[in-house]
């Protein structure tokens, strides 16, 4: 006997965009018996080229990333993460990248995978184009909704 889940996805949906916009890490809702909360995590990692005739200086993470995304994000051939999860631009750590900028893709073609909730799913290319920007690494974390690549 199949029941319906009591939780609406677009509320979910609605509530993750409203943590990017607001940079706030949980929002919680509660009606009657129906209590829904989302949240996440925040990290982040800073990698520090290095030149060999230069002494190693760590800087503070800047802060330029989200400004970065949100003129791709607004660009139409932006392709949005479907879910919260970790982003890989490869199958395996030793195989080549699905996709790389400059790359000719077909509609449907595979371009990353999203891990969630140990589930590998497929981002596959909502269009034919060509690859101008990739805004993930390789194990990257992503929120809902956030620009993973343009395909124009």
């Amino acid at each position: 006997m199949a029941t319906k889940s009591p939780i609406d996805p677009e509320l979910v949906r609605e509530l993750a965009q409203l943590l990017n916009e607001t940079d706030l890490s949980e929002i919680e809702v509660e009606k009657g018996d129906l209590r829904v909360r989302v949240a996440r995590t925040i990290s982040a990692t800073v990698q520090v080229p290095v030149a060999s005739h230069a002494p190693a200086v760590a800087h503070a993470p800047a802060v330029s990333a989200p400004v970065e995304a949100k003129p791709a994000a607004a660009h139409p051939g932006t392709v949005p993460s479907p879910m919260v999860g970790t982003a890989y631009r490869r199958p395996s750590p030793e195989a080549k990248p699905f996709v790389e900028i400059g790359q000719e893709v077909k509609a449907g073609e595979r371009v990353l995978l999203v891990e969630a909730m140990k589930t590998f799913n497929d981002i596959v290319a909502p269009r034919a184009g060509k690859v101008t920007a990739i805004m993930v690494e390789d194990g990257q974390p992503v929120e809902y909704g956030e620009p993973l690549l343009v395909i124009e």
